[in-house]
């Protein structure tokens, strides 16, 4: 198959990077994390034989330049961007919309702020963590995070986030562990020398993403996360248009912030929690059979 056709198209305040393959109905997969449009490349153009399939770099990430660097971010002005870009493709007919992690909270948000532009929204695994009971545990994880960006830097800041995204099994082994290898004094030199450190030939365009995520992750702990991870969604509205939404989480996934917060919304809203392969990451682990599920699931009928 042909590779991608790439656009750009000014919104308030940045320029975003797309890229479109494909034929039929507008969907529109919204990346999350630290990716931008090649974190879909496992499954674009599988679904491209059925849809026009669209996806981009969220402002402030790899191609997608904001005017002013420093610029706060907000859920509102991402959801926005997905807006303008549905207007751009798909300028008469409803989308369908897909959305991962972050990109799946800025999925939420597009549909409750134009549920007439939208035909279908599925969201993987959103933290939308202010729907569950212990949201002031997850205030506490991100004001400790950022306090350890802003003091230790990006790598101490990656490791406290990532071990507050855990199971609590699993955070519990982390933490013993910790103490074991503080206590021997060679345990964390010895992993580093067993593999951590040593070099990954890559493709280069695998390569050329991964440099790209990496060298987006600044600006995703210090202006994603503490903006999209406290912006709670509204929840009667999405149970208003709850037959145009399915939630999603990883098989794997159970027990951890980000698939309790999904499940905690599925409940508050009374629809089911759909389980696709893999945890919260198993769009690339899993993208043979994940792009199969993403393909009923936005078949099905509300």
């Amino acid at each position: 198959m042909t590779g991608p056709t790439i656009g750009s198209l000014r919104v308030p305040g940045a320029t975003l990077h797309y890229e479109v393959r494909g034929q039929g109905p507008l969907l529109l997969l919204i990346p999350g994390g630290a990716g931008d449009a090649a974190s879909y490349d496992g499954v674009a153009d599988d679904l491209a034989s059925e849809y026009t399939v669209a996806t981009y770099d969220p402002r402030g990430l790899s191609r997608s330049a904001l005017d002013d660097p420093g610029a706060e971010q907000s859920v509102a002005e991402h959801a926005d961007d997905a807006f303008r870009v549905l207007e751009l493709l798909s300028p008469d007919e409803p989308a369908r919309v897909f959305g991962a992690s972050s990109g799946a909270i800025v999925a939420l948000r597009l549909l409750t702020a134009r549920p007439e532009r939208i035909a279908r929204v599925v969201a993987h695994e959103p933290p939308v963590v202010e729907v569950l009971p212990d949201a002031a545990g997850s205030r506490a994880l991100i004001a400790r995070v950022q306090e350890t960006f802003r003091t230790q830097g990006l790598v101490p800041a990656m490791t406290e986030f990532a071990a507050g995204l855990r199971k609590e099994d699993d955070r519990k082994e982390a933490e013993r562990r910790d103490g074991e290898d503080r206590e021997g004094g060679e345990a964390g030199e010895d992993a580093e020398a067993t593999g951590t450190t040593a070099e990954i030939t890559l493709p280069p365009q695998a390569a050329a993403r991964a440099e790209r995520t990496m060298a987006n992750l600044p600006y995703f702990l210090g202006r994603i996360v503490p903006k999209f991870m406290t912006d709670a969604p509204d929840v009667h509205r999405l149970e208003a248009l709850s037959d145009r939404l399915v939630l999603a989480g990883g098989q794997d996934s159970r027990g951890e912030l980000p698939y309790r917060a999904v499940a905690a919304l599925a409940e508050r809203l009374g629809t089911e929690l759909r389980h696709f392969p893999g945890g919260h990451v198993g769009l690339t682990t899993h993208s043979a059979e994940f792009g199969e599920l993403l393909r009923k699931a936005l078949r099905a009928s509300g």
